[in-house]
């Protein structure tokens, strides 16, 4: 079996390890990634499409069916900003897209890149952790095949990506450090992007995935895979 995937955020430093993980991937048929701005990588398996919109999918709803899995790794920081204006891209973003793509593709897997230390419960003081639960819970209430939310931390990124600010290469550089010191708070986008591609293809035991688990599935792929 081979998998049709749907990225959102390629642009981004996730969203563009994820995409590249996935071309590489023998099982992964083809990706489209929908974004903004160009995600700046050729590849025979990758489509484009440059959309300003995402409230509103109308002119290319039909350019979204027959895909089996969605990676929506578009996010943004919260520093700075208030509750409403990080919930509009962070949650009404996210469900409006995702709402879409359960009608277009119910048998679809979705997985959606949240981060560690996300509450579940919705009532932390932590605001995005608030915001991010809310998330996570409502995606889990839609009529996707599968939803799995990913809760990474810190991360190292993939051998080529071009879109890394200079201060989270700085960070990831003592990587392997950080895994010895604090293993269950980092993760590489490598794995990120090969748990996903296991996701949707063998599924897993749980539907929010800590680092630990990240690794794990990933891992699981590479046997898979060999």
């Amino acid at each position: 079996m081979k998998i049709r995937v749907i990225i959102f955020g390629a642009s981004g430093m996730v969203g563009e390890g994820v995409l590249l993980k996935a071309l590489e991937h023998e099982k992964v048929e083809s990706v489209l990634v929908i974004g903004r701005r160009p995600c700046r990588v050729m590849h025979p398996k990758l489509t484009e499409i440059l959309h300003n919109d995402f409230f509103n999918f109308t002119s290319i709803e039909e350019k979204l069916k027959g895909y089996d899995a969605c990676f929506f790794c578009l996010g943004v920081s919260s520093v700075g900003m208030s509750e409403a204006d990080y919930a509009k891209i962070t949650y009404d973003l996210t469900m409006h897209t995702a709402t879409i793509l359960a009608k277009l593709n119910p048998s679809m897997t979705f997985c959606y890149v949240s981060g560690t230390g996300t509450d579940s419960s919705e009532k932390g003081r932590i605001m995005w952790a608030r915001v991010k639960g809310k998330t996570e819970n409502d995606l889990a209430k839609l009529p996707f095949k599968s939803v799995y939310s990913f809760r990474p931390g810190l991360l190292k990124p993939v051998d080529g990506q071009k879109n890394v600010k200079r201060i989270f290469k700085i960070v990831a550089a003592p990587y392997p450090l950080w895994k010895m010191l604090f293993p269950g708070s980092v993760s590489t986008l490598e794995d990120v992007g090969l748990a996903m591609i296991n996701a949707t293809m063998n599924g897993y035991s749980k539907n929010i995935l800590e680092n630990k688990d990240i690794a794990e599935l990933a891992n699981m792929n590479v046997c898979n895979h060999d």
